[in-house]
């Protein structure tokens, strides 16, 4: 297991919580259950970890509409809820909560070997007996009584951001392939572009432009009528008789052909 941990710039105060790995949806679970507790933060200080920071190229259109780099899931959501995210270059510079962890790997990995404590949900139940006791010895006051937490928004609303978000073509036959499986959007709207937001739950929601789209997983992407005709091939231009192209081919022997 891992421990994703927060500790308060302002007061020390410490949250976390255990996951199988540290990816995408561990951060979002728990950021949320952090601003469900104590708010939305100012700010978010973290490393340079593959979830946090996005590695890859950036892609033409990214580069057509001016982005500088690309943004990870975690980026992209903190930006939508208003969150400054700043990027440590290395441990030290995090220095706070490295000390926080140090700590934690000594003391809280004794104390819940003295419970016999062997499962992730014991692990977390333990948690939220340990961390209160923890804040009450450890936090301190802040320097200004303002708080910059800001008030968290629904469940709904943060499901809705903290979630993986896809920008997907939305085809002429009205299909959306993500993940190798094919939707058929059952609602009609203007545009060519839909998100899918796969949510922390394992449902997937289809959008365009912030309305739920109704669709339906096809076994594959629906055939052309076995009557169907193909549409013609036009050819911008057609030789005259008198064209050495085809004067060429009767020369050599062979028939003229009319494309």
């Amino acid at each position: 297991m891992v421990l994703m941990g927060y500790i308060d710039d302002a007061t020390n105060r410490v949250y976390g919580r255990f996951y199988d790995y540290e990816g995408t949806f561990p951060a979002f679970d728990s950021f949320k259950r952090y601003a469900r507790r104590y708010g939305i933060p100012a700010s978010v200080y973290l490393d340079r970890h593959s979830t946090y920071k996005s590695s890859r190229e950036l892609t033409l259109e990214e580069q057509l509409q001016g982005v500088d780099q690309p943004e990870s899931q975690f980026e992209r959501a903190m930006r939508e809820l208003g969150v400054e995210v700043i990027h440590a270059h290395s441990p030290q510079a995090k220095g706070r909560v490295e000390r926080l962890f140090g700590t934690l790997q000594d003391r809280l990995v004794k104390e819940m070997r003295l419970r016999k404590i062997r499962s992730q949900e014991s692990a977390n139940a333990f948690l939220e007996e340990y961390l209160p006791e923890h804040n009450r010895r450890f936090s301190v006051l802040p320097s200004q009584s303002a708080d910059v937490h800001r008030r968290s928004p629904g469940v709904r609303e943060l499901d809705g951001v903290l979630c993986v978000k896809t920008e997907r073509r939305l085809n002429n036959d009205w299909t959306v392939l993500h993940g190798g499986k094919v939707y058929q959007v059952e609602d009609r709207i203007v545009g060519k572009r839909v998100f899918v937001e796969e949510r922390m739950d394992g449902s997937l929601r289809l959008s365009c432009q912030g309305k739920s789209l109704k669709y339906k997983e096809l076994a594959g992407r629906p055939k052309r009528p076995s009557g169907a005709k193909s549409r013609p091939r036009k050819w911008a231009h057609k030789p005259a008789a008198d064209h050495p192209w085809r004067q060429g081919y009767g020369r050599s022997g062979a028939a003229p052909v009319d494309p």
